[in-house]
């Protein structure tokens, strides 16, 4: 199932139920009014935000689908899964557009750049796939040195670089045009778990790279001088989940069995 809850109050608002088994993934439309949900059951099912109901499913993956992410005018959808297949999706048709044979293991993250024009997936075969969002085409193969699994990857917010976590501790900056590694943030640890990343750009103090931590913590570094600013300690267990906040200068914190809350951090 999937609980909406209220940023304000706390309290849970809706709780959609539709899924035969577990979810691994949501994603936002970028209006607003839509939340896709990937699941075990190797469904996507689009849900209505102003109805609660279910409006789209999804029927294309062959086995759990892991990651997904709507494009910035909402009409295309993006999976990947343990097919190690990535799939772009016409949303209103709930058809796959193209079916790429992307990876050689389970796809771990799948992200659109700013103007829907280029997706970036990544896999736990190490490596991270800059695709033609229309054509299917991929476009470059980036890869570590030491090929540690990826756990999570995501364009900057003016899509010139990737930013990609991987499974060595470490969160890597990526000049995906010249395939160079050009920033690694490090400090927390990242082992066993697919921990996503994001970027916060709405502090006046400048930007900065966040990521959860196997330890119970939420590391925050400076974008350009890599220094970890700032711990956030709370969770008391891996912190699996991450998100930053659009317009507001707010972090939302997510953790595992041993604690299972959501945490809102509020940045000064």
């Amino acid at each position: 199932m999937v609980k909406l809850w209220d940023t304000e109050t706390g309290d849970i608002i809706h709780t959609f139920k539709g899924h035969k088994e577990g979810i691994n993934d949501i994603a936002w439309s970028c209006d607003g009014e839509f939340l896709a949900s990937a699941s075990d059951d190797k469904s996507i099912i689009v849900w209505s935000i102003g109805t609660r109901e279910a409006v789209k499913t999804l029927n294309g993956h062959t086995n759990v689908v892991f990651c997904l992410c709507f494009s910035p005018h909402s009409n295309m959808l993006v999976s990947g899964g343990y097919d190690e297949s990535v799939i772009i999706w016409d949303v209103a048709r709930a058809k796959p557009i193209k079916v790429l044979p992307a990876h050689s293991d389970p796809v771990t993250a799948v992200s659109f750049n700013h103007d829907g024009t280029l997706i970036v997936s990544c896999a736990m075969d190490g490596l991270m796939r800059i695709w033609d969002a229309e054509s299917g085409q991929c476009l470059k193969t980036l890869v570590d040195d030491d090929n540690p699994i990826c756990s999570h990857v995501r364009f900057t917010p003016n899509s010139r670089f990737v930013l990609c976590s991987t499974q060595d501790s470490a969160v890597r900056l990526w000049n995906y045009q010249t395939s160079r590694c050009v920033k690694t943030y490090t400090g927390h640890v990242n082992r066993t778990y697919c921990i996503p990343n994001a970027f916060v750009t709405t502090s006046t103090k400048g930007k900065y790279v966040v990521s959860g931590s196997e330890d119970g913590k939420i590391f925050i570094w400076d974008l350009q001088s890599r220094q970890v600013v700032q711990i956030l300690d709370g969770h008391r267990d891996v912190v699996l989940a991450i998100a930053a906040h659009p317009t507001k200068n707010l972090l939302a914190s997510a953790s595992m069995e041993k604690d299972l809350s959501i945490r809102l951090w509020v940045g000064a």
